[in-house]
């Protein structure tokens, strides 16, 4: 105690006090003394260090020394009971170990089966994780084994199914780290194979679709082609109802009871397509598969666009359109039932190539087509493609312009055919007047085309007013009509009858008619053929009618439409006035015979010394070829007709005999040659007449009769036998009597009267006053008109 104070100081003095505070203190708080042991050795001071613990350890044994001293006492006692203690515990430790030494004797066999009982409780949980193991194990194998199953089966989607099972469930799960690493391994493995095998179908498929495709479009064509036939029955009963309501008879209406089911569904397998896309959308690929199958079809339509040189169009066209009809048709089912595999986009975009593609090859073929009906047969399957397509949504309207841009070139060839037609029957066509035999042959040729005169059919054999040229005729336009209306229609244009219209103006025009008037101008005709030309034109006039309605009706036109005025053929005016050529024609022909028969008037002794009883042969011939003119133009002409010929022959007469008075050739004439053109005028006239009366001109009150077509012949013969010839010049009489003369034509011939005085006024030279007079008016009337001259 006493030194305490001197060693602090010692130490204070030895610049340690701070060393010595500090390791006070973490010797009172039982701190680490590390630090400072560190930080001595760090300073060089270690000793410094080793004397201040020797220092504390010597501060301790005083402090006890101390306490001791303070509690000797409580000391003594405590190492009394100490010992107590002592002595107990080694009574205890003794007795313990007798015990123990008891205890480990009984025990011993009890340690040995708790350590079989430890190792049992070992096995049992290793034998539980194995059998936990094994049962993941077996249930993983269960479902490999299922997947293998139906891969071999092909039953793919719940292979898939069980894959994506066993990836998202099991394959983490699974203790057995080899079997693990196998499933990892192999499952990309049947992804693969079930990729490939669907592919594998699926292309199977591709060509499958394709090689049914043909079918298929014309399965749907000729659906297409049965409601177009089932519209044109209905079209035709309307107009068979409109017929007979224009008729007069009640039209007799029919529930229809066949019924065509338009909407009949095409069959064909997608089935195959639904599940490769469905098993690629499993696998996640879905795009990929759907690219594929774009661009695999876009391939599978070029190829069937491609047209084969190698065989002529007009076989080729219907399996080519077919094949197309079947690939759309297909895409258009594809697009609707299968959701996210084809867009409209990409279904318009084959849509518009086919459709470049097609309007390419229809305009290279029909620009090479020549035969109209050729044409027609390619225009009617293409159409129905339309019609089958649109049905479907596919635009078709461009294909149909070009049809509709072809139709010039395909009735240009249609006409061409008919006026091949046309010409080869009237060249086979004799011009005379057609015999029917049979009620049959009267339906066909006269009935079916309305030229019947009345319903009441006649007794047979009946002789028609025309020629077998004309229903030949009519049976070609008949046909061009129809055929013209198979072009036109389900085109583009809706209402058709006019274009129809001008085309039937053209045929009936530009060929018909072209036809008729050449045959009548450059064709050798008698007088019987070209009176049947006229008739048929008349008849064929009376037919424009029938084929412009026969043209509505097949438009589906109205008739009140057609029957308004102005609505009518052009060609029926054309053919009014190739019925006047045609009677020019025959005139011609008719006055070209007169005139070798007026030729004859050149025998005739014009100077004769005594007046003829009878007429001059050559009027013998001319009315005998008049009877039998007549006669013809009775069978064959109407009365019209039969009128204009008569007149025109007499007139041509009468103008024939003014004109002989009047050639050069005849240089003089006397009173005997006047009185025998006298009796061949009383002759003809009196055949004028008889046929006047007996053909029934009569009846209709003609200004002009067969008679006053001889007036001019006639009053030059009044005036040349007249015994007062200078009342010509009396504008009174010239009006009433000689109205029909011309002066200067009066002048010439009575120049060429000059009879000898012997001659004209007797044989026995006793001349009265009468003749005298008669003289001297002629000589008066010479003057006069030479002077009017």
């Amino acid at each position: 105690m006493m030194h305490a104070p001197s060693n602090k100081r010692t130490a204070a003095e030895n610049g340690d006090g701070g060393i010595d505070v500090v390791l006070m203190r973490s010797l009172g708080n039982g701190e680490d003394l590390g630090p400072i042991v560190r930080y001595a050795f760090e300073c060089g001071k270690p000793e410094a260090l080793l004397h201040q613990l020797r220092n504390v350890v010597k501060k301790k044994e005083v402090e006890i020394e101390e306490l001791c001293k303070l509690h000797y006492d409580e000391f003594i006692l405590a190492v009394d009971e100490l010992r107590g203690v002592l002595v107990d515990a080694y009574d205890l430790k003794s007795s313990l170990s007798s015990e123990n030494l008891r205890l480990q004797e009984v025990a011993s066999a009890l340690l040995l089966k708790l350590d079989a009982l430890l190792e049992l409780y070992l096995i049992k949980k290793n034998v539980t994780e194995a059998i936990q193991t094994l049962k993941v194990c077996v249930q993983v194998s269960k479902l490999c084994l299922a997947c293998n199953m139906h891969v071999a089966n092909n039953r793919f989607y719940p292979a898939l199914k069980i894959l994506d099972l066993i990836e998202k469930d099991y394959l983490q799960n699974t203790p057995l780290k080899a079997l693990r690493k196998v499933i990892d391994k192999q499952i990309p493995a049947i992804k693969l194979h079930i990729e490939k095998q669907v592919c594998s179908e699926f292309n199977d498929w591709l060509l499958h679709i394709r090689s049914i495709a043909k079918e298929i479009g014309q399965l749907a064509i000729g659906q297409a082609a049965s409601a177009r036939q089932g519209d044109e029955e209905k079209r035709a009963h309307q107009r068979e109802a409109e017929e007979q309501s224009r008729s007069g008879v009640n039209p007799v209406y029919a529930l229809d009871s066949e019924h065509i089911d338009e909407d009949t569904v095409l069959e064909f397998d997608l089935a195959p397509l639904y599940r490769s896309h469905h098993i690629h959308t499993c696998l996640g690929i879905q795009e990929k598969f759907c690219e594929y199958y774009y661009n695999n079809r876009l391939m599978q339509l070029n190829l069937d666009l491609q047209i084969s040189s190698a065989q002529p169009f007009l076989e080729s066209h219907q399996p080519f359109f077919a094949q197309i009809a079947g690939f759309f048709i297909v895409e258009d089912r594809v697009l609707r039932t299968s959701k996210g595999l084809l867009s409209e986009s990409q279904v318009e975009s084959l849509w518009d190539s086919a459709m470049s593609k097609m309007k390419s090859v229809v305009e290279d073929q029909f620009s090479h087509t020549n035969t109209a009906n050729h044409l027609l047969l390619i225009k009617d399957f293409v159409t129905l493609f339309g019609a089958t397509l649109s049905r479907h949504g596919f635009q078709v309207t461009p294909l149909l312009e070009v049809l509709d841009n072809s139709r010039d070139k395909y009735h240009e060839l249609l006409l061409s055919e008919c006026r091949k037609q046309i010409g080869d029957i009237l060249t086979s066509d004799t011009f005379e007047q057609m015999v029917i035999k049979k009620e049959y042959e009267y339906n066909m040729n006269v009935v079916s085309f309305h030229l019947q005169s009345s319903d009441t059919v006649p007794a047979f054999p009946f002789i028609a007013p025309f020629s077998s040229s004309v229903p030949d005729a009519c049976r070609v336009v008949r046909s061009f009509i129809e055929d013209s209306v198979s072009y036109l229609s389900y085109g583009g244009h809706i209402n058709f009858h006019d274009v129809l219209k001008k085309y039937l103006d053209k045929l009936m025009i530009d060929v018909l008619n072209e036809a008729l008037l050449s045959m009548i101008h450059t064709g050798n005709l008698g007088v019987s053929q070209a009176m049947q030309i006229a008739a048929n034109i008349a008849v064929l006039e009376r037919t424009c009618d029938l084929f412009l309605w026969q043209a509505a009706q097949l438009c589906s036109v109205p008739l009140h439409l057609v029957e308004r005025p102005h609505a009518g053929l052009t060609a029926k005016a054309v053919f009014k006035a190739s019925q006047n050529a045609a009677y020019n024609a025959l005139l011609n022909v008719v006055d070209s015979k007169l005139d070798e028969y007026l030729a004859l008037m050149s025998s005739i002794n014009w100077t004769a010394d005594e007046a003829p009883e009878h007429a001059n042969d050559y009027i013998h011939e001319i009315v005998i070829y008049l009877d039998l003119l007549i006669s013809t133009a009775q069978q064959i002409l109407p009365l019209d007709a039969l009128y204009k010929v008569g007149v025109g022959a007499l007139h041509h007469i009468s103008d024939s005999i003014v004109a002989t008075f009047l050639s050069e050739s005849l240089k003089r004439f006397n009173l005997n040659a006047i009185i025998g053109i006298d009796n061949d005028l009383k002759m003809l006239e009196a055949f004028a007449d008889e046929r006047f009366q007996s053909t029934g001109l009569s009846d209709f009150k003609r200004d002009c009769s067969f008679r006053d077509c001889l007036v001019e012949s006639r009053q030059l013969v009044n005036l040349l036998l007249s015994n007062q010839p200078d009342d010509f010049m009396d504008p009174v009489i010239r009006e009433k009597a000689y109205g029909a003369l011309d002066y200067k034509k009066v002048a010439t011939i009575c120049e060429k009267l000059k009879d000898s005085p012997d001659r004209l006024f007797g044989s026995l030279s006793n001349r009265n006053a009468k003749q005298n007079s008669r003289k001297k008016s002629m000589d008066t009337l010479k003057r006069r008109l030479k002077d009017f001259s």
